[in-house]
């Protein structure tokens, strides 16, 4: 049985022209195992989740996807509720997800590494009907997220300078949230679905989620001050973002988000416009990662 490796080939601000090396080196790591390999290349948004669908129709054994948050998300969807496991070569802006699962940034270590894996399961969340592996949310992050879609310089810089000018202009709105049949009314920069610890970087917005516990961590943000929340950005990257005033951190297995206008929320760091109410619930075990 053969491996495939999906290729988002300008992941992370790469050029073009890093598409050809990328191949290469997948080839010949995967060559050494002595593995068949199918190499394959996206070349729009969706086209990783229908490579994907595709490799499990021919019988494939894994698949690698080598790229950001998106293409995992987009691979994990496909993969989503099947035997088939899934690999992570990381090459995003923040690479949040194979940050957590202990993937190692060098590429062909991680090749090598998740072929000789033993596949283990993961949870995976959903909002709004989409999947997500590493996290979802409302507010800050997806307009962060929708605004470095657009971005033409791509990055760890391009994020960082969307962030800091969203810092300034951003408006909080205000959200009814409910879980366990209890309702909240929050006026939040962001409320965010964690399946894992971080959005990526090491910013860790949930520190104590796990992608494999069953469940998802809820975290709400109130805004009480511009000021405030800037001096609490520190707090991302020590682990201690829950001592933040206004911030909770709930454990759920479902969640619903309303607001009086529509919201736009993200998926793993892809912006999707929604309505006025959001549902959310976990997937416990939905993926098998090969990962070591």
């Amino acid at each position: 049985m053969s491996t495939a490796i999906i290729i988002n080939p300008i992941s992370g601000g790469a050029s073009p022209g890093a598409a050809r090396a990328r191949a290469q080196l997948a080839l010949a790591v995967v060559d050494a195992h002595g593995d068949p390999v199918e190499v394959l290349l996206t070349e729009r948004v969706g086209h990783a989740r229908e490579l994907a669908k595709a490799a499990v129709r021919r019988g494939v054994r894994l698949v690698l996807a080598w790229g950001g948050d998106g293409t995992i998300n987009e691979v994990a969807s496909a993969l989503a509720f099947d035997d088939v496991p899934m690999g992570i070569v990381p090459a995003g802006s923040g690479n949040g997800l194979a940050r957590e699962l202990g993937v190692h940034p060098r590429a062909e270590r991680a090749i090598a590494d998740a072929l000789q894996a033993v596949p283990r399961p993961m949870d995976l969340g959903e909002i709004d009907g989409h999947l997500f592996a590493n996290m979802a949310g409302v507010g800050f992050d997806a307009h962060i997220a929708a605004e470095f879609a657009n971005a033409t310089r791509r990055g760890f810089i391009g994020y960082a300078g969307i962030t800091a000018r969203a810092l300034r202009t951003y408006q909080p709105l205000h959200y009814r949230v409910t879980t366990g049949g209890v309702e909240t009314a929050h006026r939040a920069i962001l409320v965010t679905i964690a399946n894992s610890a971080q959005f990526g970087n090491n910013a860790r917005i949930a520190p104590g989620a796990r992608v494999d516990d069953g469940e998802l961590d809820l975290v709400v943000m109130e805004e009480q001050s511009r000021f405030a929340t800037m001096c609490s950005m520190p707090r991302l990257f020590n682990g201690t973002v829950e001592r933040v005033r206004g911030c909770t951190i709930r454990r759920i297995r479902e969640a619903t988000i309303e607001s009086d206008q529509p919201m736009r929320y993200h998926v793993d760091g892809e912006p999707i416009q929604g309505g006025n109410r959001l549902r959310a619930r976990v997937h416990p075990g939905a993926l098998m990662v090969a990962v070591r």
